[in-house]
Parts: C-alpha cells; sequence; structure tokens
C-alpha cells in the first residue's frame, strides 16, 4: 500500500458518490501502478454489492475532468446500444460510470483528488499472463467490440489526454532530438540500434500520413490494449468487459489491434536479454484475428484490414523508439530497475519487429483468411 492509500478517507469517499447505499469496508484492490485502486463493500437494502473506487493520478492525467468526459461518453453510448440490442447482460458488458452528488461522472474530495466510481463486474477476472490461444482470441473479441460500440459515437471528438500517444510520426522525431542532444553520451555507443530505427522512420509514418489524408477513419479506441485489460468470464472464458480506459480517445484502430500483437504474441518478456526467445507466435497472431475480426470486421474498412499484419510492426518499432529515446535521455520517464534496462527493451523490440518483419506473409495470409 502507498503512502498516499494510507491518507484516503474511503467513507468520506463514498458520500460523495449517490450510491444509495451504506459503506461497509474497503481495501486496495489490483495491480495497476498509475491510479490508487479500491474495491468497497456496501449495504444496499440488505444485499452486499461491491463497488470499484478509483483515484485519477492527476499528475499522470493532468486534465481529470475531460478524461472522465471521454470515459462518460463513450461508456454512456455504449450501454445504449447494448440495451437497445436487448443484451441480457448489458450493465456487464461496459463500465458504467456511477455519478456523483453532483451529477458529475467524478467527484473531488477534500484534499483535491480526483475520484471516479464504477460497479463491480462481478464473476469476471483478467490475467496479466495468458495462458491459452483461445484467451487471447476472446480478449482481441472484446476490444473489437469494444470499438464496435463506440463506432457511431456522435458530437464533438474525445478529448486527447495524453497528446500524441500514438503519433509515431512524433515518436521518431523525439528520438531524433534524443540523439542530437545525447545528454549523457550514451548515442556513440548504440549507433547500431540508432541506424536499426532510423532506416525504419518512413514506414513508422504510414498509419499517421494515411488518418491525416482522411485514407482511413479516425475511430473511438482504447490505445493501450495489453490483453490483461479484459475481464474474461470466470466459467465460459468470454471476453466479457474491456476495462482501463483512460487513454480512451480519437485514434486508429490499427494501433489498438497492433498493440495487440505487440503485447500478446511474444513469449518473452518485453525487456528479455537473450533475443533469441524473442518471436511473433503465428498461432497466437492467429487468435487475435480471428478474435477481432468477429467483432470489428463489420464495421472496418478494406484499407484498415489491409494494414493489420503490418500494424504488429508499427507499434512494435514505436515503442522501441520510445525506450531508446529514453536511454539516450538518462531514463527519465520508464521506470528502470537495473543499468541499461532501457536499453535491453529496445533490443527486445528490434527482435519482435524483426520476427515479424520475418512472417509477414504469413501474417498477411492468416488476415485474407478472417477478413
Amino acid at each position: 500500500m502507498s503512502s498516499s492509500e494510507k491518507n484516503h478517507d474511503l467513507p468520506a469517499v463514498a458520500l460523495l458518490f449517490d450510491l444509495r447505499a451504506d459503506f461497509v469496508s474497503a481495501a486496495p484492490y489490483g495491480s495497476g501502478h498509475i491510479n490508487d485502486t479500491y474495491c468497497a463493500y456496501y449495504d444496499q437494502a440488505g444485499l452486499r454489492v461491491r463497488y470499484i473506487h478509483q483515484r485519477i493520478n492527476h499528475n499522470i492525467f493532468t486534465n481529470p475532468a475531460a478524461l472522465m468526459d471521454n470515459i462518460s461518453r463513450v461508456t454512456e453510448h455504449a450501454l445504449a446500444k447494448l440495451v437497445s440490442e436487448k443484451n441480457a447482460e448489458a450493465y456487464r458488458r461496459t463500465l458504467t460510470c456511477i455519478p456523483a452528488v453532483t451529477g458529475k461522472p467524478y467527484a473531488i474530495d477534500a484534499d483535491g483528488n480526483y475520484w471516479r466510481t464504477y460497479p463491480f463486474i462481478e464473476r469476471a477476472r483478467t490475467y496479466d499472463i495468458l495462458e491459452t490461444a483461445a484467451q487471447a482470441e476472446e480478449a482481441a473479441r472484446a476490444f473489437g467490440e469494444f470499438q464496435k460500440l463506440g463506432a457511431d459515437l456522435g458530437g464533438e471528438p474525445l478529448a486527447e489526454t495524453i497528446p500524441d500517444f500514438h503519433n509515431t510520426k512524433v515518436r521518431f522525431q523525439n528520438l531524433k532530438k534524443a540523439i542530437a542532444d545525447d545528454p549523457h553520451g550514451r548515442a556513440a555507443g548504440v549507433q547500431a540500434e540508432i541506424d536499426w530505427f532510423l532506416a525504419r522512420e518512413e514506414e513508422g509514418s504510414k498509419v499517421v500520413d494515411l488518418l491525416e489524408a482522411g485514407e482511413i477513419p479516425v475511430r473511438v479506441t482504447h490505445n493501450d490494449t495489453k490483453l490483461n485489460n479484459v475481464m474474461l468470464d470466470d466459467v465460459s472464458g468470454e471476453g466479457v468487459c474491456v476495462i482501463d480506459l483512460d487513454t480512451t480517445m480519437n485514434g486508429s484502430a490499427v494501433y489498438d489491434f497492433g498493440d495487440m500483437v505487440r503485447t500478446a504474441t511474444s513469449p518473452a518478456a518485453e525487456d528479455e536479454v537473450d533475443t533469441s526467445k524473442i518471436k511473433m507466435r503465428i498461432e497466437m497472431f492467429e487468435a487475435l484475428v480471428k478474435g477481432y475480426l468477429k467483432s470489428a470486421n463489420a464495421f472496418l474498412t478494406d484499407k484498415e484490414r489491409s494494414l493489420l499484419a503490418f500494424s504488429g510492426k508499427l507499434l512494435t518499432i514505436e515503442c522501441g523508439t520510445r525506450f531508446l529515446a529514453d536511454y539516450l535521455m538518462g531514463d527519465v520517464y520508464f521506470k528502470i530497475h537495473k543499468d541499461g534496462h532501457n536499453l535491453d527493451r529496445t533490443r527486445s523490440q528490434m527482435a519482435l519487429a524483426e520476427s515479424i518483419e520475418s512472417q509477414m506473409n504469413e501474417m498477411e495470409a492468416v488476415v485474407a483468411k478472417y477478413s
């Protein structure tokens, strides 16, 4: 438990929300590192129920009100569609924001902390490490369903909670600035890595250029599609609900799928030193494509589908540029646990991208099979 968690007055937080239930107890919940999360028990007219209270880290997300406006718009729209489709589990298939007593989707406590509250999704859980291809398929299907539910969201564009989050062109600009500045004199020792990324800079701009030209649509996207952001049903294993919506904003469906490929297809850790262990497993890729297109095929354009195989390489390269730039700048963004940690991460992304490059024909065939 962090020091900030020890100081949070959860009974007082409970009074900020229109729960119409009596607070019983609360305890820290989950393994997240950004926000403070609690599972709270309430007595609701004699029935024991659970809610999730989260303190939004306003040092990371500097405009919590805009962030919560994004989340409430997307989740309310998704719920309305699920209800209109007569889905028997509509309130289990999307997060729903419990309104504060002010009517807003968030509340501010006496210390200036921003809080949100969701109903607890029962009889489902997340997995930090997926055990089977079937789990990958279901998680990918759930992310496709999330995009499908948001595909016709009207109104103003969603707020950009983290500017240029998946703008690979900007990521390359940041890398080149880090190379030029070289504040710690590290560039000379990683010239091979620098050359590797700069040789792929043109490819890195591909999706950004297509978005700017209007050749692929801007969509409501999750932007952090690690497969542990999907809750799987305890009994059926079905992907039930997509969670962790802080980075939900406008983007490309291609980015969401590509990050699934980056994070789910290699059996090795993101900082694996032995790059011979790093590979893109075609069977896991096929599971992702099969699951994702079950939901997404109906709304994707032909151009978006044509980019799915490439997307994994793109997001892997993008992440690698971030690791390398951070290494050159003195490890100021990503937490490190040893010397050269960001360099190890950089090289692991290079190895995964090379594995994807070597299997691109097979990956294209898989996409064609399920399209």
